[in-house]
């Protein structure tokens, strides 16, 4: 059964050292703010942290790095108006980066979660990004080998959970949290509420109970 958190602080308990943490968020939709918050309270660090992007201006993501608790970020869009922090960080050499282009991020991702091996993927094919990667051609077309990204931890930001730890999102906020939830072996959700189970329409759920671990309301 999902263990149901009474504060952020109880939800981040046992993050490791160390940990590779996948981060929900679309930008800032979807982010679980207030869960990065309680891990930097907590303290762990040398983290590898996969996101969508890697931080906006001060707050969410941006604060952990910041803390310098990060020590890699495997992202897509790593510098944008509001990524001033990571772009410090990066300038002085004191963090690192893989960059992933964002349909390639989210299949190695989902590709975890369903114990897929490794796929090959044309994303990239002929760039930097795939530079001494293996390829093949498959129907005449060169595709590079990609393999899955799995987490220690997801941190995700969802709308609604009733009491088993069943999430549904709001909009644009969905992004990233369904895939990452089944790619890690511990998933901590942030929701908006917490309802009784029963309550959220079947049909409506996104991520069921199964891949979810830990849930606090905020």
């Amino acid at each position: 059964m999902v263990q149901i958190c009474a504060t952020t602080a109880e939800a981040v308990v046992g993050i490791a050292d160390g940990s590779t943490v996948l981060v929900g968020g679309f930008g800032m939709a979807g982010m679980p703010v207030q869960l990065i918050e309680a891990l930097i309270e907590q303290g762990a660090s040398d983290l590898t942290v996969v996101s969508n992007n890697a931080g906006n201006g001060d707050t969410g993501l941006a604060a952990l790095l910041a803390a310098k608790r990060v020590r890699k970020v495997v992202c897509s869009f790593p510098r944008q108006s509001d990524s001033w922090v990571f772009d410090r960080l990066y300038r002085a050499g004191e963090i690192e980066l893989e960059v992933v282009p964002q349909g390639n991020l989210a299949e190695r991702i989902r590709a975890a979660g369903a114990g897929i091996g490794a796929f090959f993927c044309p994303t990239g094919v002929g760039t930097r990004l795939t530079e001494g990667r293996e390829t093949r051609e498959i129907g005449g077309r060169t595709y590079v080998l990609e393999y899955p990204i799995k987490g220690d931890v997801a941190l995700v930001g969802a709308y609604r959970s009733d009491r088993m730890g069943n999430l549904i999102y709001r909009k644009t906020a969905r992004n990233f949290g369904p895939v990452m939830a089944t790619a890690a072996i511990t998933t901590i959700v942030q929701v908006r509420e917490i309802v009784e189970t029963g309550a959220l329409d079947p049909e409506v759920v996104v991520t069921p109970s199964i891949y979810v671990d830990k849930v606090v309301a905020v």
